[in-house]
């Protein structure tokens, strides 16, 4: 069951900062509990990370899931936005740590809104194989869906008006520096 939180909470001028460190470890060893709790360890699961937002958050939920494997995921050439958001100079390539084909493939990213980023992701896998299930863990749903996509596991449910962008920072080495805020794009 994913966290409510308030939109009105730690406000500051140019960012309002949601949640920071220890309710944000809180959430993703929800994620990790709940992911283990649907599939046993014998199991092929593969955990990738959508580039960028979502890499390090495979890498920490397959350290807490026994027998998961990280991998990353770039959605790059399969973005419908790509004439307007080009291919970025510094990406995370493709790496999936074992064979697509028949595995349980569980796509990690840090916020979930339109699903269009889902919807790429979803046919950069299908480029390497056919799995037997695809599933999705986000840490953050804020909502304001484009396309019929709903997550299997969420960390932290946000509210945020249409004027507003969720910016998350897992932090690789550090989780106590971990943040998520709300910015007000009209400010």
């Amino acid at each position: 069951m994913p966290a409510k939180i308030s939109k009105s909470k730690k406000q500051t001028t140019a960012a309002r900062e949601t949640e920071s460190g220890h309710a944000i470890h809180i959430a993703i060893e929800q994620l990790a509990k709940a992911i283990a709790q649907r599939h046993p360890a014998r199991e092929k699961i593969l955990l990738l990370g959508i580039a960028n937002g979502g890499v390090t958050l495979a890498r920490r939920l397959a350290a807490m899931i026994p027998g998961a494997r990280p991998g990353v995921l770039d959605i790059s050439f399969h973005r419908d936005d790509i004439g307007r958001h080009p291919i970025p100079k510094e990406f995370a390539p493709t790496h999936i740590p074992g064979d697509v084909n028949n595995a349980t493939v569980i796509l990690v990213d840090d916020v979930l809104q339109s699903g269009r980023t889902i919807n790429a992701a979803l046919n950069e896998v299908f480029d390497h194989g056919r799995p037997e299930r695809v599933e999705l863990a986000v840490l953050v749903d804020r909502g304001d869906r484009r396309l019929p996509i709903a997550a299997n596991y969420t960390g932290i449910q946000l509210d945020v008006g249409a004027n507003e962008k969720i910016r998350t920072h897992i932090d690789p080495a550090n989780p106590a520096l971990d943040t998520i805020e709300i910015q007000n794009l009209k400010a």
